[in-house]
């Protein structure tokens, strides 16, 4: 929603995921949010603490919302939870709705397809995101590998 919490999470760890790939000059990543709640804003304290404990860096990002160009731009325009999605459904340009999905559709071993918000929760709700968006990340690259690369 504010893209301070999820959303950078994901970013940070599907960047360094390819990075270690060595296809970043291959794929643009960004994140967004649906609301401008927090738009210029670094991301969540405990979002940076809890990547940064993990090896991963995600203190350069910089919250902003998602406008339809972003279906235009971006082959993927995934969304943490139902109600993101259905933002997003709104935004989405005719013909562009295929780009358009769940982040969580690409963790098949996960029962839970909403990546739960962890903003009003305590540490263990954001180490639940990174490990969460960790394995979606996998199998995103997974996807995006066997399309694309």
């Amino acid at each position: 929603m504010g893209n301070i919490c999820r959303s950078p999470t994901a970013h940070g760890v599907f960047r360094q995921l390819v990075r270690t790939q060595g296809v970043e000059h291959l794929v643009e990543i960004d994140s967004a949010g649906t609301h401008a709640y927090h738009v210029g804003n670094r991301p969540d304290r405990r979002a940076s603490e809890t990547a940064r404990a993990r090896g991963i860096d995600i203190d350069d990002l910089r919250a902003r919302c998602v406008g339809a160009e972003d279906f235009e731009r971006f082959d993927y325009v995934l969304a943490m939870d139902q109600d993101n999605y259905a933002h997003l459904a709104a935004l989405c340009p005719p013909g562009l709705e295929s780009r358009l999905g769940l982040f969580m559709d690409f963790a098949p071993d996960y029962s839970q397809r909403e990546v739960p918000d962890p903003y009003y929760g305590g540490r263990r709700g954001f180490d639940q995101v990174f490990d969460m968006v960790e394995a979606a990340a996998r199998g995103l690259f997974d996807d995006l590998n066997a399309r694309f690369l």
